[in-house]
C-alpha cells in the first residue's frame, strides 16, 4: 500500500458532509415550523418558528463558510473551536426545539 495520499479527498468528503448536515438541519427546521403552525397561529407558535428559523440560519451561515474554505484550498485549515462550538450548539438547539414541538 502506498504512503501517498490524495490531499483533495478528505476536504471533499468533509465538504459533502457539511452539505448533508445542512440539508438535515433544513428538514428539521421545516418540520419543526410545520409542527408549530399545525394548531394555528399563536404567539408561542410564531416564537417557535422564529427560534427554528434563527437557529437554522445561524447553522447555515457557519456551514457555508466552512464549505467555502474547504473548496478554496487544497490544504484547508482546521475548523476554529468557536465555529465548531457554535455549529454544535445550533444543531443541538434546533433538535431540541423540533423535538419540543413534536411532543
Amino acid at each position: 500500500m502506498s504512503g501517498d495520499r490524495d490531499p483533495g479527498l478528505q476536504p471533499e468528503r468533509t465538504r459533502l458532509a457539511w452539505r448533508r448536515t445542512t440539508l438535515s438541519a433544513t428538514v428539521a427546521a421545516v418540520l419543526g415550523m410545520k409542527a408549530a403552525l399545525h394548531g394555528g397561529l399563536s404567539a408561542s407558535a410564531i416564537a417557535a418558528c422564529a427560534a427554528c428559523a434563527g437557529l437554522w440560519l445561524g447553522f447555515l451561515v457557519l456551514a457555508h463558510h466552512r464549505i467555502r474554505v474547504l473548496a478554496s484550498t487544497t490544504a484547508p485549515p482546521a475548523l476554529h473551536p468557536r465555529r465548531a462550538t457554535a455549529a454544535a450548539l445550533c444543531t443541538v438547539a434546533l433538535a431540541v426545539c423540533a423535538a419540543a414541538l413534536v411532543i
